[in-house]
């Protein structure tokens, strides 16, 4: 996804651009909603507001694994209510609804937003051969003729019994149409794969994977391997950082670790650490 604050126009028809062609819906059904696995329900639509807020107002008439994928998203949120949009077919912006229910007690529901980044990273290296690494707590990053660049977010926000996932991901943005440097794009990245069809298939596989992993582990980061994985994966770590805390207040130091509460442990430079659950994370740079 890339930021903007202009608002989107009418969606294109289906096939306005032979470039980028729409999702085959019916394959997807067919190849995700099996009946024996995570995924109850996939849903295809040409344009919303947000597939968060749509999948949030149904969480609680659907069974978990539904999952709402939009070929354009005219109001599409980030963190801190920021607006994202990015041109229609350009990408993949979806979202799932998880349930975690008594088997994940809910003081570790918060990992949700990590697992999905390992799930995103861990099934674009397999299907698109890129290289993904992830920034604390929420953005997926690409490597662009040798510079970190942002080519995708998460957004996990808590519903009557479970949790809705947003996750966005640009795919085929060329550089005209980043509205900002630091926004990438799996195509800028060299992808081998830009198809979304197996891309979303990959993404979608391999967070089923991660959730059972995790949620047969009664949620505990480090057994299901899911606190050692996202460490192992996280740009965020070895960095000097400062972190743009709720209330105002800002933290500078080096990120050190990720607890087992998937907080950001930070050493500042009077060696005391303190850990961070929420907040805006910019990387300076690397300890050497």
């Amino acid at each position: 996804m890339t930021p903007s604050d202009a608002s989107a126009g009418a969606s294109p028809g289906r096939w306005s651009n032979l470039d980028r062609p729409p999702l085959n819906a019916a394959a997807l059904q067919r190849a995700l909603v099996t009946g024996d696995g995570l995924w109850t329900s996939l849903e295809v639509v040409a344009a919303t507001g947000s597939t968060n807020t749509d999948l949030a107002a149904r969480a609680d008439g659907l069974p978990e694994g539904a999952v709402l994928v939009a070929e354009e998203q005219t109001a599409g949120r980030g963190r801190l209510d920021r607006s994202w949009v990015a041109p229609a077919r350009s990408g993949l912006f979806f979202s799932v609804l998880l349930k975690p229910g008594g088997a994940v007690p809910q003081e570790r529901w918060g990992w949700l937003t990590l697992l999905a980044g390992v799930a995103t990273a861990t099934g674009l290296s397999r299907a698109a051969g890129v290289d993904t690494a992830l920034k604390w707590p929420n953005d997926l990053l690409v490597t662009v003729d040798g510079e970190e660049r942002k080519t995708g977010g998460i957004l996990a926000e808590r519903v009557a019994d479970g949790v809705v996932i947003g996750i966005g991901l640009n795919v085929t943005l060329t550089e005209d149409e980043l509205p900002v440097p630091a926004a990438g794009s799996l195509a800028l990245a060299k992808a081998t794969v830009t198809d979304r069809d197996p891309l979303l298939r990959a993404v979608l596989r391999s967070l089923e994977q991660w959730y059972g992993n995790w949620r047969a582990a009664g949620g505990d980061p480090a057994s299901s391997g899911l606190q050692e994985t996202y460490a192992a994966g996280c740009a965020t770590l070895g960095r000097h950082v400062r972190a743009e805390l709720p209330g105002g207040r800002t933290l500078t130091g080096t990120a050190e670790a990720v607890d087992a509460d998937g907080r950001l442990v930070i050493r500042t430079a009077a060696d005391e650490h303190e850990a961070v659950g929420a907040g805006d994370v910019v990387h300076l740079r690397s300890v050497h």
